[in-house]
């Protein structure tokens, strides 16, 4: 089961050019990621909405490590270009306007292209389940691996 069904980009080719919609939030100071990220969270899980939400933004190069939610994750990117891949594929790149949708357990990592930042909506589904299990870091060949 892949994390892009059929289709899923959506890109919206005909969308202007604005400055960030939401804030760029707190420098992610832990060991989930590569490079420099920041983090706002837009809607924490609660008893009523199964879901958690944030926007993330990455500096060129930097990325996610390895890992897979339990309950899916859907990503919109809102701004820049960066890399998607899942565990046995090739890297993909995925720009502004992309919709990625994550079924449970499928490992993948995501973040800025080498040259662009990328900030995207992480919406975190069925949150009940538990949240991102991490693995191991995305290791420069496998993040070169797909220098377009």
């Amino acid at each position: 089961m892949a994390c892009r069904s059929a289709h899923q980009s959506n890109r919206l080719e005909d969308a202007r050019e604005v400055s960030a919609i939401f804030p760029k939030g707190t420098k992610v100071s832990n060991e989930h990621f590569t490079g420099n990220v920041w983090l706002t969270y837009l809607a924490p899980s609660d008893s009523v909405y199964n879901v958690v939400i944030g926007s993330v933004s990455f500096e060129p190069g930097a990325r996610t490590h390895w890992h897979y939610h339990p309950g899916g994750q859907i990503l919109l990117i809102t701004e820049g270009e960066g890399w998607y891949q899942e565990k046995g594929k090739p890297v993909e790149i995925i720009k502004k306007g992309d919709v990625i949708k994550c079924p449970p357990a499928i490992e993948h990592w995501h973040g800025a292209s080498k040259d662009q930042s990328m900030t995207h909506i992480a919406i975190g589904t069925n949150s009940n389940l538990g949240g991102a299990v991490w693995l191991s870091p995305v290791t420069d060949k496998e993040y070169f691996s797909g220098d377009f």
